[in-house]
């Protein structure tokens, strides 16, 4: 979540589509009634738009979502050699090291050898060197909601992100794999989604994303990293991702 064209690239500026965006979550999605909440990604908004709640859900969550992915080209190497280079390459076992972010309120481990890189719209990024398609990348949005729940049970966010991936023209397939939802030590209710993208823009990769909400702010982590037939993603590497998106949490209060 072969070689890569550069990093992360944004179609479009993150503070002109939050204005205004509203969400309004369905009661039909869960089993228990819910009253439904309107979320507004801008402090300073006057006047939000409505509209249907699954389309507007997948526009808050894909656009948190969209600003951390890498929009890049997979170039596939041709040669023996050069294939059998890259697979050594993607096998190289990460280590990790704690990051924690007290202005914005969070924390995770990071593959430690992956580099900090400045991009519009994303809270905080970093880049597997020369592989800008492997990335991990936070962003933090103000929203007007305290629980996870008033957006949906897990199941429920999980697709309607899967439902806007295949909306992109880019998109050729994208695959749900699974959903699971855990709480910390506070009882904060931390959503987690895996699935594949096989995408003309950036070949098959692996996803995995995490969300919660706390102190009126949406945090949505997107884990990105090619797993394709010429290079898989490995078993050990899998695993330190998986530590890198199980340790997403609130930032320990100082």
């Amino acid at each position: 979540m072969t070689m890569l064209v550069h990093g992360l690239t944004f179609p479009f500026s993150i503070s002109s589509h939050i204005q205004n965006l509203t969400i309004a979550s369905s009661p039909s999605t869960r089993s228990t009634a819910t009253p439904s909440a309107s979320l507004f990604f801008s402090s300073n908004s006057a006047s939000p738009c409505r509209s249907h709640a699954s389309n507007d859900f997948s526009s808050v969550v894909f656009l948190g979502r969209r600003v951390l992915l890498s929009i890049s080209s997979l170039l596939v190497c041709s040669d023996p050699f050069s294939r059998s280079l890259s697979m050594a390459m993607a096998n190289q076992v990460l280590t990790l090291e704690r990051y924690t972010d007290s202005k914005e309120g969070f924390t995770l481990l990071r593959p430690s050898s992956w580099i900090k890189v400045e991009k519009a719209g994303a809270t905080v990024l970093f880049e597997e060197a020369n592989k800008g398609s492997n990335n991990v990348g936070i962003v933090v949005i103000p929203v007007r909601i305290s629980s996870l729940r008033d957006f949906g049970t897990p199941l429920f966010v999980a697709d309607k992100l899967i439902e806007a991936e295949r909306r992109k023209e880019s998109t050729k397939e994208a695959q749900f794999i699974s959903v699971s939802e855990r709480s910390n030590k506070e009882g904060l209710q931390v959503y987690e989604i895996e699935y594949k993208v096989d995408s003309t823009r950036g070949g098959m990769k692996r996803i995995f994303s995490a969300a919660f909400v706390a102190s009126k702010k949406l945090y949505l982590l997107n884990i990105s990293h090619s797993d394709g037939l010429e290079v898989p993603l490995d078993k050990d590497k899998r695993m330190i991702l998986e530590q890198v998106l199980h340790s997403f949490d609130v930032a320990p209060s100082t």
